[in-house]
């Protein structure tokens, strides 16, 4: 019979990793990895906030995660610097301020390993609750954006002249990635959520034909890596969030290795 802390991280990470694998395609198709890096540096601020208040942990990363993206938004519009010199000034200074504004809570110290890295076998009941109608929101949301998104991987000015919003399409998509950040923060933790969105996908370019093959492949990836992930740390005895990435990080390096191989870009 399985543990039900480890029923619970199971379905907490096969949920994750399906809907990681068509976010983290479009991440990966549009070179927006540091978007993401950027938005999940914001998190620890939000922890802080929801302990400061005693609330709930998840709506707080929720709200600053949610607020990261906002202000993403806005400054990607502005044209004195360029996007990505905004971006190191705010994944600096936001993991900056999330880590003193966690040193300056009052009462018992707060666990940093546990929020930098996750703790999926902490998962609770009302945290599935939350993965499971979050991600069925964004999976919804993503069907209705992804032809709109393809055309703006491929090209621009042409899906601007078909009709796209490039602008309003990109908000909603940072948005929707700000959300699935703020639940892979409680698996893999803040300095490793990313990856659950980028590295399924990495994986999976080589061996797809088609984009609605990658996600496929990226999704099978994702949900394989969860369990051999959680099965090496029970094992092993060694932490979940990370474990499950290092399956990942392995998965994708003989997937490229072989394309390499075999004389595949």
């Amino acid at each position: 019979m399985i543990d039900p802390f480890l029923g619970r991280a199971i379905a907490a990470s096969v949920a994750l990793a399906l809907v990681a694998a068509p976010l983290g395609a479009v991440v990966v198709w549009n070179r927006m990895a540091y978007f993401g890096e950027t938005i999940a540096q914001a998190s620890l601020i939000g922890v802080a906030l929801a302990l400061a208040v005693d609330g709930d942990v998840t709506v707080g990363v929720m709200a600053a995660t949610l607020a990261a993206a906002g202000a993403i938004i806005v400054l990607s519009r502005q044209n004195v610097l360029p996007l990505d010199s905004i971006l190191g000034l705010m994944h600096h200074g936001l993991l900056a301020l999330g880590v003193i504004a966690t040193a300056m809570l009052k009462g018992p110290s707060v666990d940093l390993m546990g929020y930098l890295f996750g703790d999926v076998l902490a998962i609770s009941g009302s945290d599935l609750v939350w993965i499971y109608c979050g991600g069925g929101l964004i999976l919804a949301a993503l069907y209705l954006l992804w032809e709109p998104l393809l055309r703006l991987a491929v090209h621009d000015e042409l899906a601007a002249a078909e009709g796209v919003n490039p602008a309003m399409v990109r908000a909603l998509f940072v948005l929707l990635l700000a959300v699935a950040i703020a639940f892979a923060i409680k698996i893999a933790g803040m300095l490793l959520a990313i990856a659950f969105l980028i590295v399924p996908v990495v994986a999976a370019r080589p061996l797809a034909s088609t984009p609605e093959r990658m996600v496929a492949l990226a999704a099978s990836i994702g949900v394989a890596s969860a369990l051999a992930g959680l099965w090496l740390s029970s094992h092993a005895d060694a932490p979940a969030g990370p474990s499950i990435v290092l399956v990942m990080a392995a998965l994708a390096a003989v997937s490229l290795a072989a394309a390499s191989l075999s004389g595949r870009s």
